[in-house]
């Protein structure tokens, strides 16, 4: 890729801008909803085992995702905020199903015991059913200052985001890829499209459209989550393989344990690398439109490739 002297310039200024700031200032506040949301109530268990995950850390990068575009497209973080938060509880639930002994069977999330190690197999099932269930709830009691319209549309989409037309969908294909030796990278694209992508891709649109983006924003920003996701992806396929528990937050090497296909698997390390790259300066050059309002947006995606965790 060339990269012509105004693209220097703008590359510039964007490492100027402080994203690790940033993203703790938008961390924090989305720390700070998701402790509020759920109170510990009867039955005491299965809110502590909800909390217990929710609350456990990470990157908050969808709920990050959703703050920042709507703020992109002249929204407020107070308007994005329940749907932020729906996000993490989304996102927590897949993660406690992930782990489950029926499905990648892991013991460590996030650097600490997964749900169903300290909860059991019956409590984590339960606490990821009820964070989805009430993932919805929040959204519809809690969103302010946004037209029905938008918000039943952010509605549907968190619907299907995570339904067999997404996440479920993606999940599906990926257990039954495992130990095939004939995957292909368009089946492991649709793979990843779906079980990680969507999310990240409804994180990005949702912030959007709660704000009242029009199409025109709507597609631009699409095709930067499409890329962004997948590039993610990409990166926590290599990592698998390059890096250790203790910078992951979970057991490394699992990928090639349980015989699923992965980037590395079929390009190699150096190609999928250069692969995400390719990605994500797709997706950066979606945001030229928006010119320095997009600096956080054009930062999360340099920050996807050169993560190390």
């Amino acid at each position: 890729m060339v990269m012509t002297g105004k693209d220097h310039v703008t590359q510039i200024e964007t490492s100027c801008f402080d994203l690790v700031s940033y993203l703790k200032e938008k961390k924090q506040l989305v720390e700070a909803a998701l402790d509020a949301s759920i109170p510990i109530t009867c039955p005491e268990k299965i809110y502590e085992a909800m909390r217990y995950s929710l609350l456990a850390g990470g990157k908050r990068l969808r709920p990050i995702l959703c703050l920042t575009t709507c703020e992109l497209m002249g929204g407020t973080v107070k308007m994005a905020l329940p749907t932020a938060c729906a996000l993490e509880m989304i996102h927590t639930m897949s993660l406690i199903h992930d782990d489950l002994p029926a499905m990648d069977n892991d013991d460590y999330r996030r650097g600490q015991l997964t749900n169903h190690k300290v909860y059991g197999e019956d409590i984590a099932i339960l606490a990821g059913d009820a964070l989805l269930s009430y993932a919805f709830e929040h959204v519809a009691t809690q969103t302010c200052n946004v037209s029905l319209t938008n918000l039943v549309d952010v509605i549907a989409r968190l619907g299907r985001t995570v339904g067999a037309a997404g996440l479920v969908g993606g999940q599906v294909l990926d257990l039954e890829s495992e130990g095939k030796p004939n995957i292909t990278s368009d089946i492991l694209k649709f793979i990843h499209v779906h079980k990680t992508g969507a999310l990240l891709e409804t994180s990005v649109v949702s912030g959007a459209i709660l704000a009242g983006a029009n199409l025109e924003d709507i597609k631009r920003l699409s095709h930067y989550a499409q890329n962004i996701g997948l590039a993610f992806q990409i990166i926590d396929d290599i990592l698998d393989i390059t890096s250790t528990q203790a910078e992951l937050g979970k057991t490394a090497g699992k990928d090639k344990q349980a015989q699923k296909a992965t980037y590395p698997s079929l390009w190699g390390l150096e190609e999928s690398q250069k692969q995400a790259q390719i990605l994500i300066e797709d997706a950066i050059a979606q945001l030229a439109p928006y010119g320095k309002e997009a600096y956080p947006l054009e930062a999360i995606a340099r920050f996807i490739v050169s993560r190390k965790n």
